[in-house]
């Protein structure tokens, strides 16, 4: 959720582009986006699947360990290696993603449109392949898709610095920012939308 903000905050065309998303399919009369509305978010799931790509929850995968002996790259891999991906350094990957270090949402409505974030397509694992596959990772899109929907609906983004957003990484075994995200937020919604219920 941090980069997806931090992204959007240093690509407003994008969160422009994802807020009026919003504001067409959900509207501006009802407080929550539910899990009816998401359907319709594509520029949403994009940005999402960007995000996951640019910066995957872990930077390496889990352990794998080969069950026969096989060639991969020219490489030989005996029976019983323990192997670890570089998440990270495929998901940047310029054999397989045009610019891979910018923010490109529109690939994922493009030229990557069937691409998948639940592990079957290799050139983009962020929870991982397989046997070894995050076992959380439907709750998580599913509480990530709908909490970053509802925040960029409800409120409007300033940064105070008016600076470009650090985009640097803290090391360890998950992908923090190496600086915390602040910002200014206001509402975007009519009154009477927060002060309902429903």
């Amino acid at each position: 959720m941090t980069w997806a903000l931090a992204l959007l905050l240093n690509n407003r065309d994008a969160l422009n582009k994802v807020q009026q998303e919003l504001d067409i399919h959900v509207g501006k009369d009802k407080l929550l986006v539910t899990e009816s509305d998401t359907k319709n978010l594509v520029y949403l799931e994009s940005i999402i699947k960007e995000t996951l790509r640019l910066y995957p929850p872990a930077p390496l995968s889990a352990t794998h360990e080969a069950i026969e002996d096989c060639t991969v790259d020219g490489h030989d891999v005996s029976a019983g290696t323990w192997l670890i991906f570089n998440l990270h350094k495929i998901h940047r990957d310029p054999h397989i993603w045009t610019d891979p270090s910018e923010f490109r949402p529109e690939r994922f409505m493009t030229t990557h449109k069937d691409f998948d974030v639940r592990g079957q397509n290799f050139e983009l694992i962020p929870f991982g392949s397989g046997r070894r596959m995050c076992p959380g990772i439907s709750f998580a899109l599913q509480v990530l898709q709908l909490t970053l929907a509802n925040v960029l609906r409800w409120f409007e983004f300033e940064i105070p610095s008016g600076e470009a957003v650090d985009m640097r990484e803290a090391p360890g075994l998950t992908s923090p920012k190496a600086t915390p995200l602040e910002v200014y937020i206001s509402p975007r919604l009519p009154a009477f939308v927060y002060n309902s219920t429903t």
